[in-house]
């Protein structure tokens, strides 16, 4: 099995380099002494060497590193196999002397102080020599035919030297080269005639060159390239075509670059790619579709990345053999969406370690059948009802939609990379506590929406004219719904219908006769301009100094709501921008509060304030005389436009107090706009309480109860009047009819009105 050329990641590097190659090594015979005629000042042994085919042989070898040679050392015995002369002063080379050396295989030159290729290649031929080591010279050139005495090279190292030009047919003669490193030099551009005298390169080491783009089909004639490092480079994008002919490529670096999105294009024409590497770059948003059908993907890197925030919905769709997938060190990223991954079967590692993620939404943990560890140490995790999956004593339940009923369904505890370091940052009461040691019980059934700290930036700068593009993510159960403020108040967002639509107002309502109305309509003609696109994107073209000003995001369901906003400056000449935003500061913040409704206990409260500000609160307060009452206080919430006060007391005066917030220029502005931000207040009374009627009144449905009742009553009485007949006078009977007749009930017939009895 052929090894990797290079690793995905600096940390595997060291794992194989501290554990692997000990193991490696210490299986094979150890340096064995030479008995030959060496070199004064040399050492000459018998040491491993392993082939670019990683063959192991015993090679004869003369070491004279590092002993400040101006000239080859003598005699060099005739059976050497490698001729190591690192760190040595070497500017000119007797090949003469190598020409009689039939067995040389391996030569290194490196840390020398070559100035020319042709001082070392322009001799007899070194017919077997298959490894040539020119690294830290001073070469800055290679012209054409550079390597005529080298048919059978396979390896050539050229690693940091001052190449600033190659010319096209540089390489010609080297057919049989399989690796070539050309990184770390001047080399401003990638000739694609270099690589046609190379049919068989599999290895292609050109980072750390100052390229700043590739051309197209730059690599079409390396057909048989497996791996290709194109890391410290510059490289901001990535033309479509760049990679085309590339179809046995299995490995690709593009570390440390400045590529701000994912070549999604140019990769598709890479089908064999196995190994992807992309740390280090400037991708913000790994977005839907970016690594889709990438049918031969095993592992994946997308590690350091300072701009990464999130990862988006469907963004690694259909990988079937990724089974290793690295997203960690990020330090803003702090969102991936529930249904991030789809249709990756074959995952089993999921690093995700020292990022900036609250959360693993259990969505994620479903849809990965395969998966055996995840890592997220490291990361400020609210254990709550997201993350209940985590708890030990839960196994979470993988649902396969494509199996039958019987077998869709399997349970399957993922082991924690470090769980000791696996941690609650919140709530408060799990904090520090380690995410496996915490049952289901303590973590919340639902949660509340949160938008991550550092999701967005406290100030954005953009030229007039040009993009604004705002990303707002958050997570919770139920989902949140997102949507935004903009300076001028007015919310956008998914149900949220467009407030400027509806800008006329009563007259009531107008404190002067023409300004308000004409503001509010201006604003309403720029707003139409902003564009909600999915998952809470705020994205508008042809910015103006108008737009300038907090943006705010709100986050929402039926638990609560949490908000960030963002400062947006649009650069534009000094002078014009500070009257701007001068003249929409001191408009934007008139606050008209008023008394839309009041009652008993509660009063309805409503403002024409346009303008989004930070920390807006409502206060009130009961006025008592000589009696000192408690003032209640809320802060309201971006684009709110009204507010109920409740719980309020009946038969009392009310003192409600709209205080704006303070923005972000208030120390530029002038005297008039400090007082248009004092606290807008009303003073109102609620009612008075209702007194009950004196009457007894029946309901409709009880006025055939209550005539049934005086029928009994007559009924009683006349019995009663029978009974004391014999003992009592007529006239005592024809007078207590009359008494009770005196005190009976009216009674009205018609259907619908009420029975009264009169006390």
């Amino acid at each position: 099995m052929r090894p990797r050329p290079f690793p995905l990641h600096l940390h595997c590097t060291c794992i194989f380099l501290v554990i692997c190659m000990p193991l490696v090594v210490g299986n094979l015979p150890h340096s064995l002494p030479w008995h030959v005629s060496c070199p004064v000042r040399c050492v000459c042994q018998i040491k491993p060497w392993f082939s670019f085919d990683s063959f192991y042989h015993e090679a004869q070898t003369v070491d004279c590193n590092d002993l400040l040679l101006t000239r080859l050392p003598s005699p060099i015995p005739k059976n050497t196999h490698t001729l190591r002369l690192q760190s040595n002063l070497l500017s000119d080379l007797d090949t003469s002397t190598l020409q009689k050396l039939p067995n040389l295989t391996d030569l290194d030159l490196s840390q020398n102080r070559f100035n020319h290729i042709r001082t070392i290649t322009s001799g007899p031929p070194l017919r077997y020599l298959l490894a040539l080591h020119l690294e830290e010279n001073h070469l800055s050139h290679l012209p054409d035919a550079s390597f005529p005495s080298l048919q059978l090279l396979q390896e050539l190292f050229f690693s940091h030297n001052n190449l600033h030009t190659i010319s096209p047919g540089a390489f010609a003669g080297l057919a049989n080269l399989l690796r070539l490193h050309i990184n770390n030099n001047r080399l401003t551009t990638i000739d694609p005639r270099w690589f046609n005298a190379l049919p068989k390169l599999e290895v292609l080491m050109l980072g750390g060159n100052p390229v700043v783009a590739l051309p197209e089909q730059a690599f079409i004639a390396l057909k048989s390239l497996r791996s290709l490092v194109l890391g410290g480079m510059g490289l901001q994008n990535l033309a479509e075509k760049a990679l085309d002919g590339l179809d046995q490529l299995e490995s690709l670096s593009f570390f440390d670059n400045q590529l701000t999105e994912v070549p999604t294009q140019a990769l598709r024409r890479v089908p064999a790619l196995k190994f992807l590497d992309l740390n280090k770059n400037r991708i913000k948003l790994i977005q839907s579709g970016h690594f889709r059908d990438m049918l031969n993907l095993k592992e994946l890197g997308l590690n350091n990345i300072d701009e990464l925030v999130s990862i988006e919905k469907g963004a690694l769709e259909n990988l079937p053999e990724l089974t290793k997938l690295e997203i960690t060190n990020n330090p803003r990223l702090s969102y991936i969406h529930p249904h991030a991954f789809v249709r990756l079967t074959r995952l089993e590692s999921l690093m995700l370690n020292s990022n900036a993620l609250s959360a693993l939404h259990h969505n994620i943990m479903l849809s990965l059948p395969n998966l055996q560890e995840v890592s997220l140490h490291s990361n400020p995790l609210r254990c709550d009802c997201l993350f209940r999956w985590a708890a030990e004593e839960s196994p979470h339940l993988y649902i396969d939609k494509d199996a039958s009923q019987s077998d869709a369904q399997s349970l399957r505890v993922v082991r924690f990379i470090q769980p000791q370091a696996t941690l609650c940052a919140e709530p408060p009461e799990l904090r520090s506590r380690e995410v496996r040691e915490v049952s289901t019980l303590e973590m919340s059934a639902s949660c509340l929406p949160m938008i991550p700290s550092n999701s967005l930036p406290s100030y954005v700068g953009v030229r007039e004219s040009g993009k604004l593009v705002l990303l707002c993510r958050a997570l919770g159960a139920p989902q949140p719904e997102i949507y935004w403020v903009t300076p001028s108040g007015m919310k956008f967002g998914p149900n949220k219908p467009n407030l400027c639509r509806n800008f006329t107002r009563s007259k009531s309502n107008l404190t002067s006769s023409k300004h308000p109305d004409d503001q509010n309509r201006s604003s309403c003609n720029r707003n139409k301009h902003y564009k909600l696109l999915p998952e809470g994107t705020l994205e508008l073209n042809k910015v103006t100094s108008h737009e300038a000003g907090l943006y705010t995001c709100v986050a929402e369901n039926a638990l609560g709501a949490d908000t960030r906003s963002v400062t947006v400056g649009v650069h534009a000449r000094e002078s014009r921008r500070k009257k701007a935003n001068l003249k929409t500061f001191v408009r934007a913040e008139v606050a008209r509060l008023e008394l839309r409704e009041v009652g008993e206990r509660y009063a309805i409260l409503s403002w024409q304030n346009v303008r989004n500000l930070p920390s807006t609160r409502l206060s009130w307060q009961a006025i008592h005389a000589n009696l000192h009452t408690p003032t209640y206080m809320t802060r309201i919430l971006a684009g709110t436009q009204s507010f109920n006060l409740t719980h309020l007391q009946p038969e009392t005066f009310h003192r409600a107090c709209l205080h704006l917030g303070v923005a972000e220029d208030a120390k530029r502005v002038g005297k008039r706009a400090r007082i248009l931000r004092k606290p807008q207040c009303v003073t109102f009374r609620t009612k008075d309480v209702e007194e009950p009627e004196a009457n007894l009144e029946l309901k409709p449905e009880l006025t055939s109860t209550a005539v049934t009742l005086l029928l009994l009553a007559l009924m009683l009485l006349a019995l009663a009047g029978q009974s004391f007949e014999t003992e009592s006078p007529k006239g005592d009977h024809v007078m207590l009819l009359q008494e009770v007749k005196g005190h009976a009930i009216q009674v009205k017939h018609d259907e619908g009105d009420d029975v009264k009895v009169p006390l």
